[in-house]
């Protein structure tokens, strides 16, 4: 099996010891994604501006593996307030659709510099 790291120039870097994406085989593994800018500093927002971003972000790492987000067939996610959880289900249907991944919502986990995080799972297109 061949393992990768790939990284575009526009891909989310962390000055923390992990790789945004690593592809093993056919499947791609998105570390968790939260709202940074492309050099890993956080840009508090709202909820949904939080959410965007952390989306879009994933984006960004899964297009350097060859992927979009239909490729996605599990995602964790990490809400801070539990009073976002409606917005946050809202939100989610706007870039997820049915048949929808695999999920975890997990909440009351973040530091109050976030409010939300998202981590996936992808399979590469066969070529």
């Amino acid at each position: 099996m061949t393992v990768s790291y790939p990284r575009d120039p526009g891909t989310p870097v962390s000055h923390l010891p992990f790789s945004p994406v690593v592809v093993a085989g056919d499947l791609v593994f998105i570390s968790g994604q939260a709202s940074v800018d492309e050099a890993g500093q956080i840009v508090s927002d709202s909820f949904e501006g939080e959410f965007r971003r952390s989306i879009e972000n994933v984006r960004k790492v899964l297009a350097a593996a060859g992927c979009t987000l239909a490729d996605v067939i599990q995602t964790r996610n990490y809400v801070r307030d539990p009073a976002d959880v409606p917005l946050y289900n809202q939100l989610y249907r706007e870039y997820f659709s049915e048949p929808f991944p695999t999920r975890t919502t997990i909440t009351n986990c973040l530091p109050p510099a976030l409010k939300y995080e998202i981590e996936a799972v992808a399979v590469k297109a066969k070529s």
